[in-house]
């Protein structure tokens, strides 16, 4: 915890205000001298204290211990933000879905984040992958929008990229654009359906994803 503080330091004229700086220890453990006294005492926060004055000498650094195994609140008793963190914190690895009394967002983002760190690196290789043909197909689209067919890429895009890329084209069609400029976006329908398809994903789902049928993915 001293090294926050010293980074804050400034060359030069300073007026050496220096913002807080908290430690959080998660324990799985606890502490040997609080065994038996209170079990239900889960929470410590260690000020530095002037032993003779007993005040606090320093009010900018804190350090805070949560003892999770005296933590044993149930899901039903869960009364406070902070009771909903330890329980998520302390029972994370054996959930499979979120409990009914964490369904705030940041809820959500830690479960997502969760699940994505629990990944294998087979599946960390297919989540990466997945991710850069879904930014593909956003850029197509964003691509489309950008040229005047706003209006039917956003009606497509309640039903799907892959369809609302097909409305966009057929928008822009009824619009008078170019055929040379439709048959550049098809174009690149054609080509994220190829790396799809070298990928080895199903013909089904490509089908669904680039709006061409099995029989155009075949040919590619």
């Amino acid at each position: 915890t001293t090294f926050p503080i010293q980074e804050q330091a400034k060359k030069g004229k300073w007026n050496f205000k220096l913002d807080a700086v908290y430690f959080v220890g998660i324990l799985d453990f606890v502490f040997s001298e609080n065994k038996g006294n209170d079990e239900f005492c889960y929470r410590h926060d260690v000020m530095l204290m002037d032993i003779k004055h007993k005040t606090v000498f320093y009010d900018k650094l804190r350090y805070i211990y949560l003892e999770m195994p005296n933590f044993k609140k149930t899901e039903k008793e869960l009364s406070s933000v902070f009771d909903k963190w330890l329980y998520a914190l302390k029972f994370l690895p054996e959930l499979q879905k979120r409990p009914a009394k964490l369904q705030e967002r940041v809820f959500k983002n830690l479960f997502d984040v969760a699940e994505v760190a629990n990944f294998t690196d087979a599946e960390m290789l297919a989540y990466e992958e997945s991710l850069k043909v879904y930014r593909d197909l956003i850029n197509v689209v964003d691509t489309a929008k950008s040229k005047g067919r706003k209006k039917g890429l956003e009606e497509g895009l309640a039903r799907g990229l892959a369809k609302g890329l097909a409305e966009g084209l057929a928008k822009g069609r009824t619009e008078g654009r170019a055929e040379g400029e439709l048959a550049g976006e098809a174009r690149k329908v054609q080509e994220i359906a190829r790396k799809l398809k070298a990928k080895g994903y199903p013909l089904a789902d490509i089908a669904e994803i680039s709006g061409l049928t099995e029989s155009e993915i075949k040919n590619l």
